[in-house]
């Protein structure tokens, strides 16, 4: 036992392969980067100071050889187990020889386990306490990675190196010089191979010498040979010294048919060629993705196996840019169930095929975005969205849910995340195949959704009577936007703003009141070599602005800051510049700026003309819309057709004509504004735009509108018409109601002011 090879060495009749092991560190082949001259290993093995080691590795790259090596090597004695062969009881036995060993002689036992990786959990922590005190110095070869495979406690007390496949120089160096030893090659034979015989036994060894030694003596061994007298002939091996050996391409292709695929069921080359054959898919590379299935076909991997993992693919990393590929690939495996092989190869190189040439995306990944979102915040349902079923006239569930079908589209803008989540997105649709056509519909909606749900305080809409009222402000308002449908009319105000501005991709745009986000992210797609920065009034604002922006890349962000709404709806220059790098910019796009938290007034109008044109590049322009009170609705108008007594409905006329001229908090009018804008100097275009929208009212407005204390207009009209005929208006509103949505108009103005050059 302490002479590990003297049987092989001593022997002139053992297969090539053992014959041409190498004896020493120079006659090594390949792995020069474990044993090439400096490294490690070889000073280790020279000086004879080995710790444990483990060699990883496929078949045919050295372990035993370098194993070899070391016994000729080194001083210390020799042991050998196979761990296929060997158990508990030989293990015990070499331990006793290297005890006694070491108790009588001082003499180091090294114990080379090839296989190691057989060993069961029980067997390797028999070895581990002999390793631990130094009894014995382990060298296991493996064909399995260890640190799966090995028992952890032995790894970490083992220095791991791990062989490489040789190349094809390397290979063909061991096969020349298997030809020319004399003692234990072909050298004493004259040996000539057919132009690309050797060459081809190269090619099909795949890095394993020990495959290429075979092949190689299987080659020569079974040619016909002819004497130095002259004529062919064959007989037992060896032939005389001296006589020649031809190979033909032929023998070399019988010779090494076709080499076994290296690969194991539950190992590391079952892990990596599926790996191989995922991310050839998920590159788009049909050839290779063909050549990986086919090894794992041909190396008897289970079918079922490689379909799973196509299914997977095909919602991981295709995705919605193809939504049938999970279909195909389903298809292809039930097809596979019912034919079976060697049909069956048939619909694994359909599904293949399909998913590597298939548009991927994997916006799937999504999902695991929203799992973090609830482990950090598992937050309750909004009211709206609880069932109504159980607890909606106790508690409210379900109240100002909107019914999506009965909008056009079966859409309507509404909040359906949690309120701390506002405006939090996951799901981010790529430019590939099917999600590049709904790519535009699912951003759109979502903008429409923060226009509603990120807006800052926002009032209940464009002219509406009550926008002007501090009353008008949070959840009734959101309610009453969402359960207008308001999609469109904010489609419109975006659009009608921004194309006043003539964008050119380079531009930079300033956005003030931009926490609903509306004008943002249209600006933001419209200057994609430019700039769009934000202000927002509050930090809460900004930080659902970047929640909202966060699925996107970094260069497509806004950039925002907060400007409290009691500093004005422009910072100065030089604070714009600390914000965003720069203190003008080319536009200023404004979306009624006076129903979120500013009062309108001469003062302020002055200090938003002063403003622009401070933060305007010369010919840079002003966009804005706005609604005054006066253009807006009135209730006199949606009650024209409802049956009132005489004389009510022209006195409600007047009461709000009389009411709308007023001057009361909240009034203002389109020439306060322009005055203030021209005498800053900017050229001035204004354009009146009707606009309509459907709309629900409900009981919860008529509630507001007239109380008497809460509202101004409840107050006025009260006052002008009488006690009876305000009531008997409000009982006609009520019924008007119940009919269904009215359809609501106003007057928006649409502003452009361009700065004067110079």
């Amino acid at each position: 036992m302490e002479d590990l090879f003297s049987a092989a060495e001593n022997s002139h009749d053992g297969p090539l392969a053992d014959r041409m092991r190498p004896q020493t560190l120079d006659e090594l082949i390949g792995q020069d980067h474990i044993v090439g001259p400096g490294r490690l290993l070889r000073r280790a093995i020279q000086a004879d100071r080995l710790s444990s080691l483990i060699f990883y590795g496929p078949p045919g790259t050295g372990k035993t050889s370098l194993a070899r090596v070391i016994a000729n090597s080194t001083k210390s004695a020799f042991e050998s187990l196979n761990a296929v062969l060997s158990g508990i009881k030989d293990i015990r036995e070499a331990i006793d020889r290297s005890g006694e060993r070491r108790r009588l002689y001082g003499r180091r036992t090294i114990l080379f386990v090839d296989e190691v990786h057989r060993w069961n959990k029980a067997q390797q922590d028999a070895l581990l306490p002999w390793v631990e005190n130094g009894t014995v110095i382990l060298i296991g070869a493996t064909t399995e990675n260890p640190f799966f495979e090995v028992n952890r406690a032995l790894v970490s007390r083992s220095r791991i190196f791990q062989l490489r496949p040789l190349e094809a120089p390397e290979l063909m160096e061991a096969a020349r010089r298997a030809l020319s030893d004399r003692d234990r090659g072909y050298g004493r034979w004259k040996l000539r191979f057919e132009p690309g015989a050797l060459e081809h036994l190269v090619e099909v060894a795949g890095g394993d010498v020990r495959s290429l030694l075979n092949a190689l003596e299987l080659a020569v061994e079974t040619s016909p040979w002819t004497p130095g007298n002259g004529g062919e002939q064959t007989g037992p091996w060896p032939p005389p010294e001296g006589a020649e050996i031809a190979i033909s391409m032929e023998t070399a292709e019988e010779s090494i048919q076709r080499r076994a695929v290296l690969y194991d069921r539950d190992g590391d080359y079952h892990f990596d060629t599926i790996s191989a054959f995922i991310k050839s898919i998920r590159g788009s590379d049909p050839d290779a993705a063909l050549y990986w299935l086919a090894k794992m076909v041909r190396a008897g991997e289970d079918p079922a196996f490689i379909f799973r993992r196509m299914i997977i693919l095909a919602s991981e990393d295709v995705g919605l840019a193809d939504p049938r590929a999970l279909g195909v690939v389903i298809s292809c495996a039930e097809s596979f169930d019912r034919i079976g092989f060697p049909e069956g190869n048939f619909p694994l190189a359909h599904a293949c095929l399909y998913l590597a040439t298939a548009p991927k995306s994997n916006s799937a990944m999504a999902f695991f975005d929203a799992l973090a979102e609830v482990d950090r915040e598992d937050a309750e349902v909004p009211g709206h969205l609880k069932d109504p079923s159980r607890d909606a006239e106790g508690f409210g569930h379900g109240e100002g849910y909107i019914y999506p079908h009965a909008y056009r589209d079966h859409w309507a803008a509404q909040q359906y995340l949690p309120r701390v989540l506002r405006g939090r997105a996951f799901y981010v649709p790529s430019t590939q195949g099917y999600e590049a056509q709904i790519r535009a519909q699912v951003l759109s909606r979502r903008e429409l959704q923060a226009a509603i749900v990120l807006g800052e305080g926002e009032d209940s809409g464009n002219g509406e009577i009550l926008s002007w009222s501090p009353s008008g402000k949070g959840r009734e308002g959101w309610f009453k936007r969402l359960e207008a449908g308001r999609s469109a009319a904010l489609l419109r105000d975006r659009d009608a703003i921004l194309d006043q501005l003539e964008i050119a991709r380079h531009h930079r745009i300033l956005i003030p009141l931009a926490g609903d986000g509306l004008l943002l992210w249209e600006a933001l797609r419209r200057v994609p070599e430019g700039l769009a920065a934000a202000l927002v009034s509050s930090e809460d604002a900004r930080e659902a602005l970047e929640r909202f922006a966060a699925p996107q890349e970094e260069t497509e962000k806004p950039l925002v800051a907060v400007l409290p709404p009691e500093r004005g709806l422009l910072p100065p220059a030089p604070e714009a510049e600390a914000w965003f790098g720069l203190g003008a910019f080319d536009h200023i796009a404004l979306r009624e700026p006076w129903r979120r938290g500013f009062s309108p007034s001469p003062e302020q109008f002055s200090a938003l003309a002063k403003g622009a044109g401070a933060l305007l590049v010369p010919g840079g322009r002003l966009a804005l819309l706005a609604s005054p009170p006066a253009l807006g609705e009135r209730i006199s108008r949606l009650m024209e057709d409802l049956p009132l007594p005489p004389g009510l409905l022209e006195s409600l006329k007047e009461a709000e004509t009389a009411f709308f001229s007023g001057d009361g908090p909240g009034f203002w009018e389109a020439e306060d504004l322009t005055q203030a804008l021209e005498e800053e100097g900017f050229t001035l275009r204004t354009a009146v735009v009707e606009e309509a929208e459907e709309r629900r009212i409900l009981p919860r407005d008529l509630a507001l509108w007239f109380n008497r204390e809460r509202s101004g207009w409840g107050a006025f009209m009260y006052s002008s018409l009488g006690e009876k005929p305000f009531f008997l208006l409000q009982e006609a509103l009520e019924k008007l109601i119940s009919l269904g949505p009215v359809l609501w108009r106003w007057k928006s103005i649409l502003l452009r002011a361009v700065k004067t050059q110079g």
